[in-house]
């Protein structure tokens, strides 16, 4: 029992990283699912946004 519960740790403490890592590289889920949560988390910014800031540095200065 000791010899098979030794093979069945080995195979899954090698067997786990090796398909995270190839889960992580496949490009399609990394565009379709990292990149599209990306955008929903930081939304690009608006020119407008983008002058209030610079006015806001100029002020601070």
């Amino acid at each position: 029992m000791g010899v098979k519960l030794e093979v069945f740790q080995m195979t899954h403490y090698l067997t786990f990283p090796v398909a995270m890592f190839w889960i992580a590289s496949q490009v399609r889920w990394f565009e379709d699912y990292v990149i599209q949560h990306k955008k929903e988390l930081w939304p690009p910014e608006k020119e407008d946004q983008l002058g209030e800031l610079e006015e806001f540095r100029q002020d601070m200065k």
